[in-house]
C-alpha cells in the first residue's frame, strides 16, 4: 500500500483510502466539485475532483474508495487531485491500515495508568476510579482505544489513553512542586476529565461527533456517569464528587472554550494547565511531524495564531 504519509509532489497514484469527508462544492463560476478528506493510518490529505465526468462513480462519506489522480501542492500542504473514483470492494483493502493508531503500547500505558489509581489514599475516590477502570471491563477495552478528538491532538486509537496519562504525568508533578494540592482529587478528576469523549466520538473509522456529543459534549456526559457511580459508594460525600466535578467542568479554562465554570480550586487549575499543556505541545508536535516544508519555518497555523519553526541551529 502506498501510505499518505509517502505521497510527493508530481507523483500520479492509485490507491485505495478511507473517505474521512465529502463535501460538494461549488467554484465562484458556480461549477460543482468534490471536496474530500482521504485517511489511512498515517494521516489525512485534502483531496479535489474537479471535474465530475463519467470516471467518478458514485460514493458516500465513510466509504473506502478506490482514486486515481496527481499529487499537488497548495497553500503548504499536499493535496491529491482526482480523476477517478470508485467504491472499493471487500477484500481489496484492510481496515487495520487506515486506523491511525498511538505509538504506544496500549496495554503499557494502561498499566501505567492504573499506578495512579493505587496512590490514591482516600478509599472512596479510589472506589469511584476502580468502578470505572478496574471493574468495567467494557468501559476499559472501549477507553484504551478510543481516540481523544476528532481532528485535532490525539485523534488516532489510544489518543485518550495515551492523553489521560500524560496530563496524570503532569500532575503528579504539580503535586510533587505544591504539596497544597489535594493529590486524591487531582488524579481522580485527570482520569475521568475527558472519558465523555466515549460516548461523544463514535468509534473508528468514523471518529466523528455523535447525536450525544453533539447535544451534550462529553463534560455533561462524564458527569451523568460520575453521580451513578457514586450512588453505588457507601459514604461517598457530595463535597468530594463537588470538587472532582468541579475541575472536570473547568478543565478548559476559559468560558469561550467549553468550560461552564472557570477554575475555583487549585486542583482545577492544575488539571487545566495539565491538559491545555499535553493539547497545545501535542498539536504542536503533530503539526512538525506532518510539514512538508524543507526550510526551518513551516507556516502560519491559526490554532497559534503564528508561524511556527523547527528547532534547528
Amino acid at each position: 500500500m502506498y501510505y499518505i504519509s509517502e505521497l510527493r509532489e508530481g507523483e500520479q497514484v492509485s490507491e485505495h483510502y478511507l473517505c474521512k469527508q465529502k463535501q460538494i462544492l461549488k467554484t465562484r463560476a458556480g461549477k460543482t466539485y468534490y471536496s474530500l478528506k482521504l485517511q489511512d493510518k498515517t494521516g489525512i490529505l485534502d483531496a479535489k475532483v474537479w471535474d465530475l465526468n463519467d470516471g467518478i462513480d458514485d460514493f458516500n462519506q465513510n466509504d473506502y474508495i478506490k482514486v486515481e489522480g496527481q499529487v499537488v501542492t497548495f497553500q503548504s500542504a499536499y493535496q491529491l487531485n482526482i480523476r477517478r473514483i470508485r467504491r472499493s470492494q471487500e477484500g481489496e483493502y484492510d481496515p487495520k491500515n487506515y486506523i491511525p493508531t498511538s505509538d504506544r503500547d496500549l496495554d503499557e500505558m494502561y498499566q501505567e495508568l492504573l499506578g495512579y489509581i493505587e496512590a490514591i489514599q482516600e478509599p472512596t475516590i479510589k472506589q469511584l476510579t476502580e468502578k470505572f477502570f478496574v471493574e468495567d471491563k467494557d468501559f476499559v477495552n472501549k477507553f484504551k482505544e478510543h481516540s481523544a478528538a476528532k481532528s485535532m491532538h490525539h485523534s488516532y486509537m489510544g489518543g485518550l489513553l495515551e492523553h489521560t496519562l500524560c496530563i496524570l504525568n503532569l500532575c503528579e508533578f504539580y503535586a510533587k512542586q505544591y504539596p497544597i494540592i489535594n493529590k486524591d482529587i487531582l488524579y481522580a478528576s485527570a482520569l475521568f476529565h475527558d472519558i465523555g469523549k466515549m460516548e461523544e466520538l463514535s468509534t473508528f473509522p468514523e471518529n466523528d461527533y455523535t447525536d450525544e456529543g453533539q447535544l451534550l459534549g462529553h463534560i455533561i456526559i462524564v458527569l451523568q456517569w460520575i453521580d451513578e457511580k457514586a450512588k453505588e459508594i457507601t459514604g461517598m460525600k457530595k463535597s468530594i464528587i463537588n470538587h472532582i466535578k468541579h475541575c472536570i467542568i473547568a478543565h478548559h479554562g476559559e468560558l469561550e472554550y467549553g468550560s461552564p465554570k472557570k477554575p475555583q480550586t487549585i486542583e482545577a487549575l492544575a488539571l487545566h494547565f495539565a491538559d491545555n499543556t499535553d493539547a497545545k505541545l501535542r498539536t504542536f508536535t503533530e503539526l512538525l511531524g506532518s510539514s512538508i516544508e524543507e526550510g526551518p519555518w513551516i507556516g502560519w497555523q491559526r490554532i497559534f495564531d503564528s508561524n511556527i519553526r523547527k528547532t534547528t541551529f
